[in-house]
């Protein structure tokens, strides 16, 4: 486990200055698994009004205030990192195939699709989200790829260690990244209590992503006891109570074992819900 960090002059002042918490003071926060901060996950940035994982999404969530970007990454046929989540380009760009098969000048080419529309949008790369979170926002890596060498090296490349934490349900993916740099934060994705125990033993993890299956008070303490912070979705019905203004109803579901991060597709919606009950 790593230790707390102080938050930076610099930091203090921006976030008076532009109603921002500043990457330092939310990473302190993620690091104290017992604060009754809710951290807020973007998931695929803020994509409800911009492509998912697209430079105008990740700017829009920033200015929202959230936490913690979600970004999917893979890597191009010539090494560099992008922002891709599915298996193919098919539903998110103009292009087909497997962005693996192509190279970044080829991908350059296309132009991303929202809600089935072409937008003027270009595939995104991980490099260019690292700079737009530096100094703001965490950024949470869904490695969506075996290629794990040039997204660690355009991390180290910009100094950005630590905005950044890993996911995967693969452990030997994360057991990789830890072998590289020992003080990369991460969150394995357990699926039972059993799992989530066996997480902690392996990784002594910052988060560790549950799901509504078995999310309780006995795994809820389990973590915490841990000193990690205890990551849920929002995916789906949550948010569609969120979106419907069922806040109460939300939240209730969301926080009443105690989870302390939240991804979600309505981030505005999230945050002002959370800042009205001082959780945010």
């Amino acid at each position: 486990m790593k230790k707390l960090i102080g938050f930076l002059l610099i930091s203090v002042y921006a976030s008076l200055v532009f109603g921002q918490k500043g990457v330092d003071q939310i990473r302190a926060e993620l690091l104290d698994s017992e604060s009754n901060i809710v951290l807020v996950a973007a998931h695929r940035a803020a994509h409800l009004n911009h492509p998912e994982n697209s430079i105008p999404a990740i700017k829009a969530a920033i200015e929202m205030g959230v936490d913690i970007l979600e970004l999917d990454v893979k890597v191009t046929k010539d090494g560099i990192p992008i922002l891709m989540h599915d298996r193919t380009i098919d539903r998110t760009t103009t292009g087909t195939g497997e962005p693996s098969e192509f190279t970044y000048k080829e991908l350059m080419k296309l132009r991303l699709v929202h809600n089935g529309d072409t937008t003027k949008e270009k595939i995104s790369t991980f490099k260019q989200a690292l700079k737009l979170a530096k100094g703001k926002v965490l950024i949470d890596i869904d490695i969506k790829t075996d290629k794990l060498d040039p997204i660690i090296t355009e991390i180290k490349r910009q100094k950005l260690e630590d905005h950044v934490f890993w996911f995967d349900n693969d452990y030997e993916a994360l057991d990789y990244v830890e072998s590289i740099d020992k003080d990369f934060m991460l969150m394995p994705r357990a699926y039972s209590y059993e799992m989530t125990d066996s997480a902690i033993t392996r990784f002594q993890p910052e988060l560790i992503h549950i799901d509504f299956s078995f999310y309780d008070k006995e795994v809820v303490e389990l973590i915490k006891t841990n000193r990690a912070r205890v990551w849920i979705n929002a995916l789906g019905e949550p948010d569609k109570l969120l979106a419907e203004g069922k806040e109460d109803e939300a939240l209730e579901g969301l926080l009443k074992h105690g989870a302390n991060v939240i991804q979600t597709d309505q981030p505005a919606i999230l945050i002002r819900a959370l800042e009205k009950r001082a959780l945010h």
